[in-house]
């Protein structure tokens, strides 16, 4: 991805050194990882804050706050990526892109959904509006999932951004609405066709990011493709217990992931992202 010559968005927030511990007292951590999975399906918050359930947010020196600064400053370009296409298509449909706040953290932060730690992984509040991320995830990308490349990580980001236009869109909202009359084998199920609609709206965001800026190089798509195939649901669980439990998906199967990411690249219909209607889901 060309980014280097790229301006950054001013929706960042650093708060990389803050350090912090887990609420005691009126909320517990079960609950604050309880209250993330409701709001985004992110099961692995719910159980790193059972198993986890207090740690320190920790501090970075001025060197490894320099050894991070790269990666900090592509993700600030690619959320400023994502502004611009979600601003055009927004004025498209004759409405207003609010944008979402991106917050760089690590090992801990504390969201207006509750307290999340790095191994919850990247998510999204929709009741602050932001986007969290520890930037050790990068790296976990590269070793972890063997998905390597920057565009792995923008995939990623563009995912968490996807989520931010569901919220506006008001689906979030009638989503948690529902989350109150369904077992969960049956919320699993919306949560798989909502995290798939947010690889799809990722996929749109490559789409017109290519067309708009010609900043996508050959080979960038493949390495969203290698992430969406590595962090299925069904290679994660084989991988974690050695089996696969259908019913507990929260995001869907590799497959369903690498689908929806190419179906909003190759048409960039945001139209054409209604999971919630697909039969196969």
């Amino acid at each position: 991805m060309l980014w280097k010559d790229s301006s950054g968005s001013d929706n960042i927030e650093d708060r990389r050194g803050i350090g912090g511990k887990l609420l005691g007292g009126g909320i517990g951590a079960g609950v604050i990882g309880l209250i993330i999975y409701l709001l985004t399906g992110n099961s692995s918050a719910l159980l790193d804050q059972v198993n986890n359930p207090a740690r320190d947010g920790g501090t970075f020196t001025q060197e490894q706050r320099a050894s991070q600064a790269e990666d900090s400053a592509f993700v600030s370009v690619v959320l400023k990526e994502t502004e611009d296409v979600w601003h055009q298509i927004f004025n498209q449909m004759g409405a207003t892109y609010e944008e979402p706040r991106l917050v760089m953290f690590n090992q801990y932060v504390q969201s207006d959904c509750g307290g999340a730690s790095s191994s919850s992984g990247p998510f999204y509040c929709p009741l602050d509006r932001r986007v969290y991320i520890d930037l050790s995830f990068y790296n976990e990308l590269k070793d972890r999932f063997k998905a390597p490349g920057n565009f792995a990580m923008a995939y990623v980001i563009a995912h968490e951004v996807g989520h931010h236009v569901q919220n506006l869109l008001g689906k979030s909202e009638k989503i948690q609405q529902m989350r109150k009359r369904l077992n969960d084998v049956e919320y699993n199920r919306l949560s798989v066709k909502m995290e798939l609609q947010a690889d799809f709206y990722a996929g749109v965001w490559a789409h017109y990011t290519e067309k708009m800026k010609g900043i996508i190089e050959k080979g960038d798509i493949d390495e969203a493709l290698t992430a969406a195939n590595a962090i299925g649901d069904d290679r994660l669980q084989k991988e974690a217990q050695g089996y696969i439990v259908p019913d507990a998906f929260t995001h869907g199967t590799s497959a369903q992931r690498v689908y929806w990411f190419k179906k909003g690249y190759e048409t960039g219909d945001i139209k054409q992202g209604d999971t919630f209607s697909d039969p196969s889901l």
